[in-house]
């Protein structure tokens, strides 16, 4: 047997909490990766973050040795990946250095919509799958219920599924023996030029910055020329190693194997995940495919509560996009809230993710604006504005028509729940496309508003579902909507940060409800405020926030008072309509966050 027939490599894919890291831990124990003492459960997630909230967030991979049943050794490359929607480009890009995928379903609850992603995914580039049932130490378990399920609704024979429990490690073994034996090995070849896949890049303080790569074919040693065929750089290799889940140095990376190499790069931007590596002396003329560049679709405003914070937060944000290039940010000012940044994030967990970063790691106290999607505006002139920040919206008379992002959404949910959600998709301006039963669970497909989702739906969702149903989606292009910018003015000033784009049907409904909000959180002045929502040139809501009035007239009395009181109260209404002209109106913070729950709410 040569050495590319005993490496398997292969993903570990699921729907969030289904046990993907759980069974990845059993297996680095059960093939000795780490000892007793050195193991600790998602010994893979290694973001303190990734721990509490129980959700792996970047890939990991693992190089393990196995002696299998028939006495030979194997060699087994593992990646897990993250279960969330939001980091889906994480696991294609992983699913692109494997060649099989272990399908994991929780037999308590079956399969998932983020299940079904995934898989289709792993299907696409041809991956051989095998499916296991965990979590059947629970009383819960249905086995028989959840294998007609994955053939139902995946379409996959689980005849050969293997049963297993995560926490307690029975079946483990069963699973490494269906590894050796089922799934295919890598078809490199040791003898031809190299050609590797960027899997992964990150930045370390101490090393620069670190490489992910497949071999595909050839291979790769220390002090050897490599050459980055997506901007022709050049760099010598100063080390090699696998992750065992220790880092640990080896001299060379053989073909169809994973592991990473350091080359003294100094910025991750030089490093684009899914280009190919080649041999600088001797180059390959083809690079691989590689994967769709990841790119953001919420965009919302980051701005420090002390401006003093201004220069912590960009450094802040400059080390964690090191880290994680599908986050992208730029400087923005706003009259209201000073100077932040405009950031963009693939979804609304990443964005809380990094948000949560920013005030642990950095300590930064943060204001977010409403997040919002990337609109279409085509103008009179024929030109087409990509639009993030709805403060720089064009005159309306300039515009011809807004376009925006549209997905496909996959619900799955107990039916007794499925009234409740269509109507929520309804409210949400959502097309239905598809329904379809397995046993009592409705597989439901809606055409929705990227806009419409991208705040609460998945809140929503999981409240009238008492937490059963699952959502997934992908983003299907741009369609033209009746979209309008609604603008807030307080004082007769308009409020840059508190502009959204929304649809011309919700508009008033909306407008009134920020004007009562603020009305309750701007505190009161010594003129009256008015606090109105504008569509372009017309006032759609207003409220009035009442000016303190000073009792001018108490110390008067005797004769002619009558004039006197004129005279004064004249005064005072002067004094008022110049404070009024030339106050300046603070917004406390806590309006703006009161809005942002608006949205939330509604």
């Amino acid at each position: 047997m040569s050495d590319v027939e005993r490496i398997r490599n292969f993903s570990i894919i699921a729907h969030i909490d289904h046990g993907k890291s759980t069974i990845a831990d059993r297996i680095i124990h059960k093939c000795g990766g780490l000892t007793d003492r050195e193991m600790k459960s998602q010994v893979l997630d290694s973001m303190d973050i990734e721990r509490e909230r129980g959700i792996t967030i970047k890939a990991q991979t693992v190089k393990l040795k196995y002696k299998a049943r028939d006495g030979k050794e194997y060699i087994l490359n593992i990646i897990d990946t993250p279960g969330h929607v939001d980091f889906g480009y994480e696991v294609s890009r992983s699913l692109s250095a494997c060649e099989g995928s272990l399908l994991i379903v929780d037999s308590t609850q079956g399969v998932e919509a983020q299940t079904l992603a995934n898989v289709y995914q792993a299907l696409e580039i041809n991956h051989e799958i095998i499916p296991i049932l965990n979590k059947i130490d629970l009383p819960a378990s249905d086995i028989e219920k959840t294998k007609k399920e994955i053939e139902d609704v995946v379409g996959i024979d689980t005849s050969n599924a293997i049963s297993c429990s995560g926490k307690t490690g029975e079946g483990i073994e069963d699973i490494l023996e269906e590894i050796v034996n089922i799934l295919p090995h890598p078809k490199g070849k040791q003898s031809e030029k190299l050609k590797s896949l960027l899997v992964d890049s990150w930045y370390d303080t101490y090393l620069g910055v670190v490489i992910l790569v497949r071999i595909i074919n050839g291979k790769i040693k220390k002090g050897m020329k490599i050459k980055l065929m997506s901007n022709d750089e050049e760099y010598e290799i100063e080390k090699v190693g696998v992750f065992t889940p220790k880092p640990v140095d080896i001299d060379e990376l053989n073909s169809g194997e994973i592991g990473f190499i350091i080359a003294g790069i100094k910025t991750l931007s030089e490093t684009k995940v899914g280009d190919t590596i080649c041999d600088a002396s001797d180059p390959i003329l083809e690079p691989l495919p590689g994967f769709k560049p990841s790119k953001p679709v919420v965009f919302c405003g980051l701005f420090p509560v002390d401006s003093s914070e201004y220069q912590k937060l960009k450094d802040g944000l400059g080390k964690l996009k090191l880290n994680d290039a599908s986050f992208s940010y730029e400087a923005e000012s706003s009259s209201a809230l000073g100077l932040g940044f405009r950031c963009g994030f693939l979804g609304l967990l990443h964005l809380e993710i990094i948000t949560e970063r920013l005030e642990r790691e950095f300590d930064v106290n943060l204001i977010t604006t409403t997040p919002g999607v990337i609109y279409k505006v085509h103008n009179i002139k024929g030109q087409i504005i990509d639009l993030q920040n709805p403060s720089n919206m064009p005159d309306p008379t300039q515009i011809k028509k807004i376009e925006e992002p549209w997905i496909k959404a996959t619900i799955i949910t107990p039916d007794e729940y499925l009234g409740s959600i269509i109507k929520i998709c309804q409210d949400k301006r959502g097309e239905q496309t598809n329904l379809n039963y397995s046993g009592n669970r409705a597989v439901l497909s809606y055409n929705l508003p990227l806009n419409e989702v991208v705040f609460d739906f998945n809140d929503r969702l999981k409240s009238v579902s008492s937490g059963y149903a699952s959502f997934d989606y992908e983003i299907t292009g741009h369609k033209e909507g009746d979209l309008v910018k609604l603008g807030i003015l307080v004082n007769s000033d308009p409020v840059d940060a508190l502009a959204m784009i929304i649809h011309k049907d919700f508009a008033q409904k909306t407008g009134r409800q920020v004007c009562e909000k603020l009305k309750d959180l701007i505190p009161r002045h010594n003129f009256m405020i008015p606090v109105q929502a504008a569509i372009g040139g017309k006032i759609v809501a207003r409220e009035s926030i009442k000016g303190f009035s000073k009792d001018v007239l108490t110390k008067i009395h005797g004769g002619g008072a009558g004039d006197r009181k004129k005279k004064l109260l004249k005064k005072q209404k002067r004094g008022k309509a110049r404070s009024k002209q030339f106050g300046r109106v603070e917004i406390p913070q806590e309006a703006f966050i009161g809005v942002l729950k608006i949205n939330k709410d509604n």
